[in-house]
């Protein structure tokens, strides 16, 4: 959380900006009203950077190992994903049409390093960053004036916002959390213990093992994987990571609500959509007090902690008809 002072300063200057460029405060507002809390920009970042790692093809999970190419496609990526997602039309002279308003798009894995175009100088930029060491990410709109800028000597004449300006940006949403990419902030030596089976399976299973209460997205179970059917890995079946780690007295709750509803009554991490969390349970008992608890299989659960021997876990709840419904 910002201090008081300068959450204070950061609101009258967004106020100043909206009010002097009524452009601006058009398409600011529509894009507060397509994502209020940010959270669909930010599954658009996360699903962008795991498309380019391709961690279901080449087991990458690191930033730092695309090709320099990869990296540079990076922004068009983001471009074209955001206005997938959102539905925007196309610009007349730039990338996107927002209530009528040309708007540029610019996406940097470093934080102020948006290539600006000489063509959106006087234009509005949504200015995008995200950053998968920091599992963070930003976004805001810049209506460009070249004394703002930067005036580089790259070829194609693309400048950059002078740190001292980089204020003018009215932010939609600012160091907000990036879904983490959980495989890259693993310790080495878990990370190498997870993928050092040779089987996909195996792998997957040892994910779920190992990270415990923590959300894994789809993208994480994928890179783990290597198949096509990276999600069959984690289903209730002989073999798989539900069934396997059940007897082990663990859960794999995914997004379906009554899902979510377990990991909530437990107090463990709650899965998101596109996500999976990972928790042992023990059946309560007088020494737990009042640890929260949920039913299942006709017994109290509670989460377990390392005085509680591994016994087989109960079923997670069937889907149910409002589960199909908010997966549709």
């Amino acid at each position: 959380m910002l201090p008081l002072d300068i959450s204070a300063t950061i609101n009258i200057q967004s106020q100043s900006l909206l009010a002097s460029d009524p452009k601006l405060a058009a398409v600011y507002e529509q894009l507060r009203r397509l994502d209020p809390v940010g959270e669909r920009t930010a599954s658009v970042l996360r699903d962008t950077i795991d498309q380019l790692l391709n961690g279901q093809a080449t087991g990458r999970y690191d930033w730092e190992s695309l090709f320099k190419t990869e990296k540079t496609h990076a922004g068009t990526l983001v471009e074209i994903n955001l206005q997938r997602e959102f539905g925007f039309d196309d610009g007349a002279e730039l990338d996107y049409k927002i209530e009528g308003v040309d708007v540029d798009c610019k996406y940097s894995h470093k934080f102020g390093g948006w290539m600006i175009p000489p063509e959106a100088v006087g234009h509005l930029c949504l200015l995008v960053w995200a950053d998968d060491y920091q599992s963070r990410w930003s976004a805001g709109l810049l209506r460009v004036k070249e004394e703002w800028l930067n005036h580089g000597a790259n070829r194609d004449m693309k400048l950059t916002v002078k740190a001292e300006h980089r204020n003018k940006i009215l932010w939609l949403s600012h160091h907000a959390q990036l879904p983490e990419n959980v495989l890259l902030h693993l310790s080495q030596a878990t990370r190498d213990a997870i993928l050092s089976f040779p089987s996909g399976q195996r792998r997957v299973n040892e994910l779920f093992r190992r990270v415990q209460n923590r959300r894994i997205g789809r993208g994480v179970v994928r890179t783990v994987a290597q198949q096509s059917d990276y999600m069959a890995r984690v289903r209730e079946a002989k073999g798989r990571a539900r069934t396997v780690l059940r007897e082990e007295g663990i859960l794999i709750p995914g997004h379906y609500a009554s899902h979510q509803f377990v990991a909530n009554a437990l107090g463990a991490e709650v899965p998101r959509p596109g996500e999976l969390v990972s928790f042992r349970v023990a059946e309560a008992r007088p020494h737990h007090g009042d640890r929260p608890r949920v039913e299942l299989d006709r017994r109290l659960w509670v989460l377990a902690d390392e005085s509680d021997q591994a016994e087989a876990a109960p079923f997670l709840p069937k889907h149910t008809e409002k589960d199909a419904a908010d997966l549709a």
